[in-house]
């Protein structure tokens, strides 16, 4: 975000991570600079692949992919008994993190549920699926983690 003539203005994704990829060369961060490339890597194959500029739906399943990726990695690194590549991975997942929304406090989580519940009438854990998608779209431009919404629906339908 930045100021134009007093008014606050968010700047694409892509322009945000050249403008601190930058910050990131002049201050000889290295370890930052190298996730600021995979940021800006992924978003340019994506922008490439489908010959139209990355919308902000694009940015957020770009770096929840992203995000996805280096949990894994790391859980792989870590037991692979290989900490310092584990580190890595997790130093680069904040990072990355940084540039997504907030997520929803729990309070917010189990609203969404309960709404959703009620909207849908589900009871049994057979219609999980229904539930879930009620409560994605509430929760929608939030980062959501769909394993842990998922463990909470069914605790709730169980």
């Amino acid at each position: 975000m930045f100021l134009v003539f007093g008014t606050l203005i968010s700047m694409p994704l892509l322009d945000q991570v050249s403008t601190d990829m930058t910050a990131a060369m002049r201050a000889g961060d290295q370890v930052r600079l190298d996730a600021l490339r995979l940021i800006k890597a992924a978003l340019m194959k994506h922008k490439v692949d489908t010959m139209k500029p990355v919308d902000e739906a694009a940015e957020l399943q770009i770096l929840t992919t992203l995000i996805k990726q280096r949990r894994e990695s790391a859980d792989m690194f870590r037991k692979g008994n290989r900490p310092e590549l584990a580190d890595k991975e997790e130093a680069e997942l904040k990072l990355i993190e940084s540039y997504m929304p907030a997520a929803p406090t729990d309070a917010e989580v189990e609203a969404a549920i309960a709404s959703a519940m009620s909207e849908t009438g589900a009871t049994s854990a057979k219609q999980m699926g229904v539930v879930m998608k009620a409560a994605q779209s509430k929760l929608a431009g939030k980062r959501v983690d769909g394993k842990a919404l998922s463990e909470k629906v069914r605790a709730r339908l169980g």
